[in-house]
């Protein structure tokens, strides 16, 4: 379930960086700021998992 969770969350980052660059090569600010918000989201997933992952070893 882990490395379910971890490529989730490199997916949502991977997504969110795409959604950013195209938003910031059409100016668009609102998709920029939600590819933010997305690529974050992922990153946080894989810091949880990466923790969990200390943890249980």
């Amino acid at each position: 379930m882990s490395g379910e969770q971890k490529a989730k969350g490199k997916m949502e980052e991977a997504t969110g960086k795409a959604k950013e660059t195209i938003g910031q090569a059409v100016g668009n600010e609102r998709m920029t700021a939600e590819g933010q918000a997305k690529k974050s989201k992922g990153a946080a997933r894989q810091a949880k998992e990466k923790t969990k992952d200390v943890f249980k070893h």
